[in-house]
Parts: structure tokens; sequence; C-alpha cells
């Protein structure tokens, strides 16, 4: 692919979004891996017309969209279902992912995926870049932005690749333990970095 790609990703809580938009505001395009999900099985979609055709029309909200909660609970206990459903949504969301790299114009792009590894979607990417916290500030974080329990939040970071796993995995890694100005300053030295990586290191002279 022609397109420099860093692949961009965290566990819960670790700011992920936050690093992104400071990307974003270098004029770098992102491609969301979480907005992709979404919108490959919006209403109208193939990928809900195939939902709803496999679990029936059940599946749907009154206003025929698709049925978060009731889709949880149909795959929850049924790997074999769940199964299915990943085997039709993660084509659609590579093939749609890549696509919006294929369109962005900036010297390169960020594709920000929470499950970057466990996914296998760093095969995708020039350059891994892992936003890490200690997972006692993942807890903290999550429990103060989402008003959830911590039983909750230490589930999701279990299922997860471990610190270490993420860590070894990653080329770059952005320490988010800190203040905002640090994360700015790691942010521009990194953005600099993947401009002369991608070749484009004259772009914004």
């Amino acid at each position: 692919m022609s397109k420099f790609i860093v692949g961009l990703t965290g566990g819960i809580g670790s700011g992920k979004t936050t690093v992104a938009n400071l990307f974003a505001a270098q004029g770098i395009t992102l491609v969301d891996a979480d907005i992709v999900a979404r919108d490959v099985v919006a209403q109208g979609s193939v990928g809900l017309k195939a939902i709803e055709a496999h679990f029936g029309a059940e599946i749907l909200t009154p206003e025929g969209e698709l049925d978060r909660a009731k889709l949880r609970q149909q795959i929850f206990n049924h790997p074999d279902e769940r199964e299915w459903l990943n085997q039709l949504l993660h084509p659609m969301i590579r093939a749609e992912m890549l696509a919006q790299v294929e369109k962005a114009t900036s010297a390169y792009v960020i594709m920000v995926v929470p499950l970057l590894f466990e996914n296998g979607l760093d095969r995708l990417v020039n350059r891994t870049l892992v936003v890490d916290i200690s997972p006692e500030l993942q807890v903290k974080r999550t429990v103060k932005r989402d008003n959830v329990d911590v039983s909750q939040v230490n589930n999701i970071i279990n299922s997860q690749c471990s610190r270490s796993e993420k860590l070894a995995k990653a080329d770059d890694v952005i320490d988010n333990q800190g203040e905002i100005s640090s994360l700015k300053r790691q942010v521009l030295a990194l953005h600099q970095h993947y401009l002369q990586l991608s070749g484009n290191d004259n772009a914004y002279d």
C-alpha cells in the first residue's frame, strides 16, 4: 500500500482519542475502527440486513436500527454466534478502513483501533503506536468517565492484550500518565518522525 499507516492503540481509558485528536490537529487524517464498526451496521446497510436475516427482526429497535443490547445477549453465551458475527463484520470493517486510508490526502494516516493486536489488524499498518498508562490509572479514569464499577473495567482490561504484550509489540509508545503538555510534546515529536518515515518531511515546510 502506498499510504504510510500508523496503527494507534491502547487499553480502555488510556487516552487514545485525546492522542488521535492531537495528531488530527496537525492535519493528519484519522480512520477510527469504532466509527467504521458503527457505520457498517447502520440503518439500511448490508451488514444490518445480514444480521436481521440471521437473528430475525427482533434484533432491531422499533425505529429499524440495530438493538445492540439484544445483539450482545444473543452472542454473549453463544461462541458460534459471536464467531458468525465476527466473520460477517470484520472483513467489512477492514475493507472500509482501507478504503478511507486510500482516500486520505494527509502525509500519513492514523488508524485508531482499540483491538489492533487482538484482531490482527497490526498487519495492515506500517508502524504501531501504543498509548500507555498503568492499570490502576486505567481503572480510575474509566470509572470516572463512564460511571461504571471497578469490576466491569477490570473485566474489560483482562479481556484485552496485557500491558506487557502491547508494549512488546509496539514500535512507538506514548506515556499518558502525566500532564497534557507532556502528551502534546510526545505527539509533536512522533509527528515529525512519521513525516520522515513516510517520506513527507518536507510536506509542511
